[in-house]
């Protein structure tokens, strides 16, 4: 037997390729995403902490945030009125009563339900209701027979009324939402065009409700400007107790539809078959706040993903070309384009664009200004043998309606930039 020999098999190995990427190449494509992701992490930071610092405490008498209300609290406080804060409806009720003064905060936020429970419970309690920046949403029901006019900024004004505690204080940082009394007999102060920004009405069993248009008085950073100290401590300390209520969606009774709330409104002022009505809260009121910071941040993620992918893949290259061509051909078939495409508004837009360019080179005006109406006409007109002719409507005005006006247009801008040259 001849002996064979056997030749073991062939072991390929693999090396990389030159289309292998390398450790640089896979930098540069990766470096993007990172930077995006870094970018992405401190907005987030950034914006939990001007949410923190914006909206932490803000009407709250414990906070001594700058649109807090401790001080008020304090100096409710040094005068022997204590101040119990209050995150549901159940609670709010509950302290109502003739020795009670009820504040409540931005009482839009309340369902439908919400409002007429509180409002059932503070009509005949005796008490004073202080409504802060009560809208159109709740601002009828809370107080009925009150309407809402649009919302005036925020300055000094004097209290031009016959209400002894806004006597007292005189002028103070009011606006806001404006009101209009039910009756003579409430007590309308502050007034921007005849409407009042502070209205006092009255309630049955001697009890009031006062709604202020805007709640800037009672922030700790206001507090000690004009009389506002003055006002908010007699409209806050006309009983011994204070109650503020700061609404919140955890409260079990801003998901009750109906139940007990609805079925107790009573047939007063037209509300019988209303507890089937939903509520007046808006959707996005009922979206806990972390859903909608995260969506802004997913957002902010899809514009810098999309930023991210639509650079440019390396600098500009410039190509030679092949022939040089002239500027007026160059000009003609770009004409010819504007012309088979109907393109007139295309082509005065550019026309106009171009003169006005000219035209501020020539007068002096900045680059910056060419296009404002407001700079470079007066500047055109000053130049013009007669003054009182206005070029606005030939620099700005409207597209030509046919090809003989944009003919024309073209040669009044000539015309234009000529008188402009020798003058």
């Amino acid at each position: 037997m001849t002996g064979t020999t056997t030749t073991p098999p062939h072991r390929t190995t693999t090396s990389p390729t030159s289309m292998s990427p390398s450790a640089q190449q896979v930098w540069n494509r990766v470096r993007g995403l990172l930077a995006a992701l870094a970018v992405l992490l401190v907005a987030g930071i950034a914006l939990a902490a001007v949410r923190s610092d914006d909206q932490h405490g803000r009407l709250d008498p414990r906070s001594t945030d700058p649109q807090g209300s401790r001080a008020v609290a304090e100096l409710l406080k040094d005068r022997g009125i204590p101040t119990r804060v209050v995150t549901t409806l159940a609670e709010a009720t509950e302290g109502t009563g003739p020795d009670t003064t009820l504040v409540v905060v931005s009482p839009d936020l309340l369902t439908f339900h919400q409002q007429h429970a509180l409002r059932r419970a503070t009509e005949l309690s005796g008490g004073r209701t202080v409504l802060l920046s009560a809208g159109p949403p709740s601002a009828g029901v809370l107080a009925p027979g009150v309407t809402v006019s649009t919302p005036a900024p925020t300055t000094a004004r004097e209290p031009r009324c016959s209400l002894p505690a806004a006597n007292d204080a005189g002028a103070v940082d009011i606006g806001g939402e404006r009101y209009t009394a039910p009756s003579a007999d409430s007590d309308a102060c502050y007034p921007t065009d005849g409407l009042a920004h502070l209205l006092k009405v009255d309630t049955g069993a001697g009890g009031d409700t006062v709604l202020l248009g805007s709640p800037d008085l009672l922030h700790n950073e206001r507090l000690a400007h004009q009389g506002n100290a003055s006002l908010a401590l007699q409209l806050l300390g006309s009983r011994p107790h204070v109650v503020w209520y700061l609404p919140s969606l955890s409260d079990p009774s801003a998901t009750t539809s109906g139940g007990d709330n609805g079925d107790a409104i009573g047939g007063s002022d037209g509300d019988e078959g209303r507890d089937g009505e939903e509520s007046e809260t808006s959707f996005l009121d009922l979206i806990p706040s972390g859903w909608l910071w995260a969506t802004v941040q997913l957002a902010l993620a899809a514009v810098l993903a999309a930023v991210w992918r639509a650079r440019r893949l390396g600098p500009v290259v410039e190509e030679q070309l092949p022939v040089t061509i002239r500027a007026s051909e160059a000009t003609e078939g770009r004409a010819r384009l504007y012309r088979k495409a109907n393109a007139r508004d295309r082509a005065a837009s550019v026309l106009r664009s171009e003169t006005r360019t000219r035209l501020a080179s020539l007068l002096g005006v900045p680059p910056s200004e060419a296009h404002f109406p407001e700079t470079l006409v007066a500047a055109v007109s000053a130049r013009l043998p007669d003054p009182s002719r206005d070029p606005r409507t030939l620099l700005f005005g409207p597209a030509p309606a046919d090809d003989a006006a944009l003919i024309r247009l073209t040669d009044q801008l000539d015309a234009l930039e000529r008188e402009v040259r020798t003058s």
